[in-house]
């Protein structure tokens, strides 16, 4: 029996498995129902309204509904999907021990133990049938799958068979009369459909009432095909029935229980019965030969019920604890691959697949041997003798090796003479007239000829589980913690890699290359078990082949995967049932299925061999691949971004959005542009600008600019590129859009004193309109403003004024972009974009103005919004388009005059040297360092160093929710002590102030600067492997208060590159995120361990904290420190099965020799005595986190708040209070979450 799944549970009393969705719905004695998924092992709901112990379940087969039947007499029908009770059937008088869904009518069958069976229909919700005759409780009730019967079992020591046809008819649709009908007075004849005769009711009525059993029966069921009963009493018998049409008796009765049987079923594919029992036992038996094959024990429990798969080979049993799900044998053929032929063993034979010719022909017949009972194994074939070894599990490990016929007849013969056999858990050929056995009784590998002799037998060189073929005479051998390449000859280890669990070894066709796989794990390695590549997998990796170009496409119980060597992994496509892969050529797998039945799927390898040739290099082949693949997705995009490749990625999307960021990305301004029109989004625009000022490219920057409307920089841009005529335009942009500080600028930036005059005069700033004029010796302007405003005399200017006139640009870049250096084109860009215009990487040589394309074309009134009548009564004005760019027949510019009919500006500025040094003014003082650090950022940190510390607290409890700064406070001094740095001036002056700064990089872009941070992420990881040390040591407080140091560090820690921020999307991994995760766990588990060392602490209560200890994320050898210390506290106290849990866990991580030894000799100790002197509060079946306050386990799906800081879990009671890991936040809190790094969001 092969346990898949086992969970822990009060005592399951019903079962039922869904058709399709790997859920299995238990009904317990406590009342509860509980869905399982048997697959990932978790809890996917639960169920509480009934009132007594649920004794039946089922699953319905196509809607998504389940019925469930109880002690409190009631039926109630949910729905799965909406997770709730649809409504309840009442009707029954006592308990209820069984419901059932009919396969293709809406009814729902019940039996109870008032002696009745009832049939309802669930969407009418109407009892249409109740069976009486039974004269004790009726313990199960069933519909048969195809035929219009029912089978019940009753405690009176009663089997019957019910014809339902009847009622079939009544309830069916509306048929033409048939003539028995019409003189019978059934459902077609007079009366109408139903009328009772006068005896009473016909739609059902009991055909066969079997008598045998001498107690009660508890269950009956038909076979699904045959007609067949099988039935389980209280007498420990199995009875085999068999029916036709007018009769039913007793075929056979098997004999075995030792107590009650329970529940007993027909294997849905094989000829085989499968019954449980009270005695602790679940059943396998020979339907033909009526002989028992398997026994399977369970210790402490007794079985209460059984189900099996409709579809698949499994089966549940439910028992005091819980239940299991199982399978009885493996499914997963014996095969083996030798160059295009396939040997694999179906039907107890031996046969062979011809890939090249599609021949599959049986070979040989095995039925003699092993096979007769137990499936093979694994198959080893020896291409130069013809010869394959069958291994089994059957009677500890047993082996057989057969010659097979060269001549193929199409018919399977017979193997002839003795069957060479023996003893082993593993046998392989190892050269064209040996073999070798391994014993792992005895730890001994033994060399064999062909004629079953021994020629040499050796020990090897550690604890072997299973051996495989390692090339000529090597052996890959498997250990629990490593597999070695070992030579047979020389007997020494050639190779090791430590790689645990490696259950299967798949060869590439060149012997080059290994795959080593494991339940969740999957090595590439090379021929002398160099490693290549780990990848880990979720679900269970079921088989694997390689690719004829050397990538490993290897299946999963849902997907069908590829693996290059250089460890990238990517999906090829999903399966609804697992798979066993044989071969990959092309684009056809070749596959067989749980039957043994040669499957060829159609795959697409494209992406895989793009990705091959990618990352060997070749890229002639990927030009290839793209021009003749339909490769796309946002997988292939992301790998291409990877791997350094975007202007490859930009040829496959077609997605604007996506386009517009690769083509950013590979500094493409023009495909750049082009999506942005499309997008048409500010921040779109405001990305290209910036990308265009950091490539030079300012012609894209304008227009980009105009498209945004920024005139600001706008007119900054003009300036520093010494375009004049459109600062001008600029000027009389602001004026019609009567903007006073951006005329003012404007006027600024063009040295225009007339016109800084004149709009000085129409604000009201008299005052500073006569200074401009006065400064720049415009004496009769300032004398008509003084006059204008009452004043006698003149009033005082300062005599060190200098002139506010920008210098005359002497080289003006306003018709051509940056210098850039000439660069070659890529492989990919001479390929991809051959024949298109602007679509290279690479710098473009300096172009002429008249090889400019034209831009701008933005109109005043669509873009700026701006009313009639501005300025004095002129029309509309245009915003300029890009200088250089001829407009009708008027040349160059925007003639912004002729289209308001403006009159010409007069007069510029007054002559520079007629004013003296002495009238120079200075400007204002703008806003400080620490000023500029608050108002810019967005995080804590850099509050803190400017000084203000309030603000820096708001934002702490605005995105974390802290309230408790006490403990902070050190690390506030130390950032603001570290923010600037002070130089001693003369005796009598304050020290000067210097602002330490960081680089702001991507982090502003360009726009700011931060202060320095002394909290890093490389600190950070620094302080944590001083934590790590300090807890190998032992040194568990030291460690503690390392660990609650680092996590209220991070909220100070800057990420000092994007990649170190959990704040940017697409990121796989934060840093910073990671580093608080592990300080999380490593606080909770060390405080439990404090706690658990105290003496006052009472024995039920530390190993309580010792089992938790065990469930905390660690690194692996802590984690082994835990399971062993835990061990030791379980075996102490006598907690024996406790202290074998946490054994075989630790067994399972490979620890050192000395820790497993110890493991190992515990194991043996408590090898017949597994029990526990103190029951614990501890599951370790079901998924729970710890509460960081009462150290209590808190179950998948119990309701829980956590810290919005440090996301440590606690129960309701403790919303509010402090949190006990961080020390800072109030749990439950809300909080926008914690920033790292300024993204301007």
């Amino acid at each position: 029996m092969l346990t898949k799944f086992e969970t822990k549970s009060n005592r399951v009393k019903a079962l039922s498995f869904h058709p399709k969705r790997p859920w299995v719905l238990s009904g317990l004695h406590n009342g509860s129902l509980q869905l399982w998924d048997y697959k990932i092992g978790t809890l996917v709901d639960r169920f509480d309204e009934h009132e007594g112990p649920v004794r039946g379940v089922a699953f319905h087969p196509t809607q998504p509904l389940f019925v469930s039947g109880a002690d409190d007499y009631k039926i109630k029908v949910w729905n799965w999907k909406q997770r709730r009770c649809l409504f309840t059937l009442n009707g029954h008088l006592d308990y209820i021990r069984g419901v059932s869904f009919h396969n293709e009518h809406p009814w729902i069958i019940s039996c109870s133990d008032d002696q009745t069976i009832r049939i309802w229909n669930w969407q009418s919700r109407n009892c249409i049938a109740t069976l009486t005759g039974h004269t004790y409780y009726v313990m199960s009730a069933l519909f048969h799958s195809k035929e219009d019967l029912v089978v019940s079992a009753s405690l009176d020591q009663t089997i019957r068979v019910w014809d339902i046809s009847g009622l079939r008819k009544k309830h069916a649709a509306p048929q033409s009369m048939q003539f028995e009908d019409m003189h019978r007075g059934g459902p077609g004849g007079p009366g109408g459909p139903g009328q009772p005769d006068m005896f009473g009711n016909t739609d059902v009525v009991v055909k066969y009432v079997l008598e045998g059993h001498d107690r009660g029966v508890n269950y009956a069921t038909f076979h699904p095909n045959l007609p067949l009963i099988v039935s389980g009493s209280d007498d420990r018998q199995v009875k085999l029935w068999r029916y036709n049409e007018t009769r039913a008796w007793e075929v056979d009765t098997l004999r075995g229980h030792y107590n009650n049987v329970s529940t007993v079923l027909f294997h849905p594919r094989q000829e085989l019965v499968v019954s449980n029992s009270e005695d602790k036992t679940i059943s396998v038996w020979d339907m033909n030969k009526r002989t028992r094959l398997h026994t399977f024990r369970q210790e402490h429990d007794r079985f209460w019920t059984l189900c099996s798969h409709p579809e698949l080979n499994l089966f549940a049993a439910g028992h005091d604890s819980g239940f299991i799900v199982f399978k009885l044998e493996r499914e997963r053929p014996a095969q083996s691959m030798y160059q295009n032929q396939l040997f694999y063993i179906k039907d107890k034979t031996v046969r062979l697949h011809d890939f090249a010719s599609s021949n599959d022909v049986p070979l040989l017949s095995v039925k003699k041997g092993f096979a007769a009972t137990v499936p093979p194994r694994t198959l080893s074939y020896n291409p130069a003798e013809n010869s394959v070894i069958l291994c089994s599990n059957a009677e500890g490990g047993t082996y057989e090796l057969y010659n097979l016929p060269r001549d193929m007849n199409g018919e399977a013969r017979e193997a002839t003479g003795d069957i060479k056999k023996g003893k082993g858990q593993a046998a392989v050929f190892v050269g064209r007239n040996r073999f070798a056995v391994l014993d792992k009784q005895t730890q001994s590998i033994i060399i064999k000829d062909l004629a079953n002799q021994p020629t040499k037998n050796f020990k090897p060189p550690g604890l072997v589980n299973d051996i495989f073929y390692g090339g000529s005479k090597n052996l890959i051998l498997v250990t629990p913690t490593s597999v070695m390449l070992f030579d047979t000859e020389l007997r020494s280890t050639i190779a090791e890699l430590n790689v645990s669990g490696v259950r299967y070894a798949v060869w590439s066709p060149d012997q080059s290359m290994v795959a080593l796989f494991s339940k969740n794990a999957l090595v590439i390695a090379t021929k002398n078990l160099e490693q290549l590549c780990l990848i880990h997998e979720t679900i269970k990796i079921k088989s694997g082949a390689w690719d004829e170009i050397g990538i490993f496409v290897y299946s999963t119980q849902n997907h069908i995967k590829y693996a290059l060597p250089e460890g990238d992994v990517g999906i090829i496509r999903t399966v609804e049932v697992p798979i066993y892969l044989t071969k990959v050529k092309g684009k056809n797998l070749y596959c067989l299925d749980r039957d043994g039945k040669i499957r060829v799927i159609m795959i697409d390898p494209s992406e895989y061999r793009f990705k091959l040739a990618l990352v060997r290099r070749k890229y002639d082949e990927v030009m290839h691949i793209i021009r003749t693949s339909n490769l796309v997705g946002q997988s292939i995009i992301a790998y291409l971004q990877k791997k350094g490749y975007p202007e490859v990625a930009l040829h496959f999307v077609k997605e604007t959005k996506t386009r517009f960021e690769l083509a950013l990305q590979c500094g493409n301004l023009e495909v750049a542009e082009e999506t942005a029109k499309v997008l048409d989004r500010e921040e779109c625009w405001a990305l290209l600008g910036q990308e265009a000022l950091r490539a030079g490219n300012h012609k894209v920057l304008e227009r980009s600019l105009q498209r945004v409307k920024n005139f600001d920089k706008l007119s900054f841009l003009y300036l520093i590129t010494g375009n004049v005529d459109n600062l001008k335009k600029m000027l009389k942009i602001s004026e019609l859009r009567g903007d006073t500080m951006s005329r003012y600028h404007n006027a600024l930036y063009l040295g225009d004193v007339d016109e800084q005059v004149k709009l000085l005069k129409e604000v009201g700033q008299s005052p500073l309109a006569y200074l401009a004029a006065k400064t720049h010796g415009l004496e009769e302007e300032a004398a008509n403003i003084l006059a204008a405003s009452g004043l006698q005399h003149e009033p005082r200017i300062p005599m060190n004024g200098e002139l506010l006139k920008p210098p005359a640009p002497v080289l003006k870049q306003s018709d051509q972009n940056w210098p850039q250096l000439t660069v070659a084109r890529s492989f990919f860009e001479g390929g991809l974009f051959q024949g298109e215009q602007g679509s290279s990487i690479a710098a473009p040589m300096p172009l002429d103005a008249g090889a400019l394309e034209e831009v701008g074309d933005w109109d005043a009134e669509d873009d700026l919004d701006l009313d009639d009548g501005l300025g004095g009564g002129a029309g509309h004005a245009k915003v300029p388009k890009s200088a250089g760019v001829e407009e009708e027949a008027e040349g160059e510019g925007w003639d912004l005059e002729d289209d308001l009919n403006l009159p010409d500006i007069g007069g510029g500025p007054a002559a520079v040297g007629a004013v003296s040094l002495e009238d120079y003014v200075p400007p204002a003082p703008g806003p400080s360092v620490s000023e500029s650090w608050v108002r810019n950022s967005q995080l804590a940190a850099d509050h803190i160093a400017a000084g203000s510390f309030e603000t820096a607290m708001q934002i702490l409890n605005r995105q974390v929710g802290v309230v408790n700064f006490g403990p902070l406070k050190p690390l506030f001094m130390a950032i603001f002590q570290s923010s600037k740095v002070y130089l001693s001036a003369n005796a009598s002056a304050s020290p000067l102030a210097i602002a330490l700064l960081r680089v702001a990089g991507e982090e502003s872009q360009g726009r700011a600067m931060f202060p320095f941070q002394c909290l890093t992420v490389a600190a950070m990881i620094a302080k944590l492997q001083e934590a790590y040390t300090a807890t190998a040591g032992g040194k568990f407080s030291h460690a503690l208060d390392l660990f609650v140091n680092i996590i209220q560090s991070l909220l100070f820690t800057i990420a000092a590159r994007r990649t170190e921020s959990d704040e940017v999307l697409n990121v796989d991994s934060s840093k910073i995120q990671q580093i608080l995760a592990v300080a999380r766990e490593y606080i909770v588990g060390l405080k439990m361990e404090l706690t658990r060392r105290d003496t006052s602490t009472p024995p039920k209560r530390a190993i309580e904290l010792a089992a938790y200890f065990t469930h905390c994320q660690l690194q692996p050898l802590h984690l082994q420190l835990v399971l062993s210390s835990a061990m030791t506290a379980a075996y102490r106290y006598s907690n024996f099965n406790t202290a074998c849990q946490f054994a075989r866990r630790l067994l399972e991580m490979g620890p050192s020799q000395a820790m497993a030894q110890k493991a190992r000799r515990l194991l043996a100790a408590c090898e017949n005595n597994q029990t526990d002197e103190i029951t614990l509060d501890y599951n370790q079946h079901n998924p729970f986190v710890v509460c960081a306050a009462s150290y209590t386990p808190i179950y998948r799906g119990s309701p829980s708040v956590a810290c919005p800081y440090c996301a440590a879990s606690y129960k309701l009671e403790y919303k509010g209070s402090l949190c006990q890991i961080c020390n800072v936040s109030a749990v439950g809190a809300a909080g926008s979450g914690l920033k790292n790094i300024n993204d301007g969001r």
